[in-house]
């Protein structure tokens, strides 16, 4: 199974990265790749949304049912597909203050298999992953970078 770990450095405190991160359902608002976040179930440190997301490259959506798991004292969250077009997601999303400002790191475990085309759309569907990722990483750090 495919495994990503990225990360970035933001200019923000912490507190304000971990929550931009926490308010998924905004998602759609500054994120490219994010079609809508529909929330299922929501408590405090639970969150259980129906995703759509984009592939530009291929016009497709891809969808799914996530659930997240978010402990504000370690400030990280565990996230899983429930259901969805993956065949498994799931990873952490991790935040620590670091050099004035917040280190924002993602480590995903993912399974996407396309069974009539093969081992070469795996790695399309890795290289469209790790972009998603960039992205995601791309579109926070700009959302805590902003002039509030």
């Amino acid at each position: 199974m495919p495994t990503i770990d990225t990360s970035v450095w933001i200019n923000s405190p912490l507190e304000r990265v971990y929550a931009i991160a926490k308010d998924s359902r905004s998602f759609p608002d500054f994120m490219k790749d994010v079609q809508s976040v529909t929330p299922i179930e929501e408590g405090a440190n639970r969150f259980v949304a129906d995703w759509v997301g984009v592939v530009p490259q291929f016009m497709l959506k891809v969808r799914w049912r996530q659930e997240d798991l978010w402990n504000d004292v370690d400030h990280t969250c565990h996230f899983k597909q429930i259901k969805g077009d993956y065949d498994q997601l799931e990873g952490t999303w991790t935040f620590v203050e670091e050099n004035a400002g917040t280190r924002f790191a993602t480590h995903l475990d993912y399974e996407y298999n396309v069974p009539t085309l093969g081992p070469l759309v795996k790695k399309v569907i890795h290289s469209i992953v790790v972009k998603n990722l960039d992205n995601i990483n791309e579109a926070i750090k700009g959302r805590a970078e902003a002039p509030v």
